[in-house]
């Protein structure tokens, strides 16, 4: 089985932390950013993940102002992100969209699938899984 990369970008250190935890014991590798600019960072300085998942509330560059950056990038707009977040996300083109609180094993499932679809092909960036 391959093994990916996962961003996770929540302001919510311990909602951060808890998805780190419990990906990381699936056998994904992890980066965190607390929000969307150092996740901007984080994509420009180091190998890119295979999988970016991406809390829309958040200080300094909200979920909403990450995606516009990041579908503007030729080369950071392959990257295929999970939306999860509580508030409405029928307006953020998304690989897949959860609404917070979500079901821990969905959620490492919606991971799996993205990232093998990802590994296959070359996803639109305004494609949607049925989560």
């Amino acid at each position: 089985m391959a093994t990916w990369r996962v961003l996770v970008v929540d302001d919510d250190s311990a909602v951060r932390e808890a998805l780190a935890h419990l990906l990381a014991s699936e056998g994904f590798e992890l980066d965190q950013a607390e929000n969307g600019y150092e996740a901007l960072q984080l994509l420009r300085e180091q190998p890119h993940p295979d999988v970016i998942l991406l809390d829309l509330t958040m200080p300094v560059m909200s979920g909403w102002e990450f995606r516009q950056v990041q579908l503007a990038d030729p080369e950071l707009s392959k990257i295929p992100v999970i939306v999860m977040s509580a508030v409405d996300m029928s307006d953020v083109p998304a690989s897949a969209k959860l609404a917070k609180p979500c079901d821990l094993r969905h959620l490492v499932d919606t991971v799996r699938v993205v990232a093998n679809h990802h590994a296959g092909s070359t996803p639109d960036a305004t494609s949607s899984w049925p989560c």
